[in-house]
């Protein structure tokens, strides 16, 4: 009796003793899973709002936020523009002095005639509507027969009014000017006109005591560029020189264009310096450094040419030419359009680089440097290449190709001796800079 009622209590304690611990088990199973889920949604809080903030790189206060910093994204990863393409100098090879230099005798393979510019115009080519001109009024016949290498007379600027008239058509200098300019045999000049840009001097340690002695160095600028000159510091001195170059004062423009006004030291430097024989024409965004005989006796002396020129760095197409004039805005549309269309009519075509006959290196030239020799062909090209601007563009780029070519289809029998050089000569003697105002 004793022995059951002993093995009830125990199983009793032992039925007492698995339901605490059933108990004991769900509370410490309900706990854990409450800690858990408590983990579970902190850590998705955290999730939501760091996560989103570091995405977005900043807060997320509001949609507009979003969709601001979204698109200020997609700008800053867009591709940078690539840079512009250097273009680099290469070697010229000048002789080590000038003391060395033999200037050659008169090439006889230089065509011979007598060319006459016309001084006046007639006074019944002057009407109501048309006002004497500095380039004259050239017909389309003249303009024709200007481009036979014969012995004639021509437009080439500087044209009159008619007797009995005292006003200018432009470009006027003053008398003690015009008397230095007289006497100057080598001649090295640029302009400034309408404060275009800086004074850029001439390097004059790598300019030999000769050219400083015998070569004129003529600086043309109008009262304005001068003003802004003296302003910056420039000021000539007892002789009107700022280093090496004479400062000469260009009175009563003859263009509105100051562009096209530029036109006349760079093509009629025959005209301006009547007793000249060779020219150098600097741009005035060019510093020139290297000594003008030098240069002569490399560009020209060397190989038998009276006229050098550089070939453009890029284009060599009159057509990718025009392209690039109203890409970048040059000049007004219609006009080009109304030049480019007058030069294909007569007879200009595109640039063949696979033609073997081509006859010049390229159609279009960089146009800031040239040299050349005061001979008949030089001078009568140069005067066609300006009546070109005169009646059309400034931008003579697009002129020189078709002036070239006519006047070498018309003379079969009098070759002009061009020598178009590789433009990173031009390069390696002198520095490039920015204009003050490119336009």
């Amino acid at each position: 009796m004793g022995n059951v009622k002993n093995s009830e209590l125990s199983s009793e304690k032992h039925l007492w003793g698995s339901r605490r611990t059933r108990k004991i088990t769900w509370i410490f199973r309900q706990s854990l899973l409450f800690w858990l889920s408590s983990l579970a949604v902190i850590f998705l809080i955290y999730f939501a709002y760091f996560g989103i903030k570091m995405h977005f790189h900043g807060t997320v206060s509001s949609l507009n936020n979003v969709r601001k910093e979204f698109y200020v994204k997609n700008v800053t990863e867009q591709p940078k523009k690539p840079h512009r393409q250097r273009y680099f100098p290469c070697e010229v090879s000048f002789l080590d002095s000038v003391s060395y230099m033999i200037e050659p005798e008169d090439n006889i393979k230089f065509a011979r005639f007598s060319l006459g510019f016309v001084e006046k115009d007639e006074s019944t080519l002057l009407n109501e509507t048309n006002e004497a001109r500095f380039g004259g009024h050239q017909s389309l016949k003249d303009r024709e027969k200007s481009y036979n290498a014969t012995n004639k007379t021509i437009h080439c600027g500087f044209v009159k009014f008619p007797d009995g008239s005292s006003n200018t058509t432009g470009f006027d200098l003053n008398e003690k000017d015009k008397e230095y300019m007289n006497k100057c045999k080598i001649v090295v000049s640029s302009c400034i006109f309408g404060s275009s840009d800086f004074l850029r001097r001439p390097t004059s340690k790598l300019i030999s005591e000769y050219s400083k002695k015998n070569v004129c160095f003529v600086m043309f600028v109008d009262e304005q560029s001068l003003a802004k000159l003296s302003s910056e510091g420039n000021v000539a001195d007892e002789r009107g020189n700022i280093g090496l170059w004479k400062i000469v004062v260009v009175k009563n423009l003859p263009y509105n264009d100051n562009r096209k006004t530029g036109k006349v030291p760079k093509f009629l430097s025959h005209r301006l310096f009547p007793s000249s024989r060779y020219s150098i024409w600097l741009d005035s965004k060019l510093r020139l450094n290297a000594d003008p005989m030098m240069i002569i006796e490399y560009f020209l002396w060397r190989n038998g040419s009276e006229y050098a020129i550089s070939n453009h760095y890029i284009r060599h197409c009159v057509w990718d030419e025009i392209l690039q004039n109203k890409r970048l805005n040059k000049y007004n549309h219609s006009a080009l359009d109304e030049q480019f269309y007058f030069y294909q009519s007569d007879g200009l075509t595109k640039y063949d680089s696979s033609d073997p006959k081509i006859p010049l290196p390229s159609f279009v030239p960089e146009g800031s440097f040239i040299v050349r020799a005061h001979t008949p062909m030089s001078n009568l090209f140069s005067c066609l290449w300006f009546n070109e601007v005169d009646r059309f563009t400034s931008r003579d780029q697009l002129s020189f190709a078709y002036t070239y070519l006519k006047l070498k289809r018309l003379n079969p029998d009098k070759r002009f001796h061009l020598n178009m050089f590789k433009d990173c000569e031009r390069r390696a003697i002198t520095k490039l800079f920015r204009h003050r105002t490119d336009t």
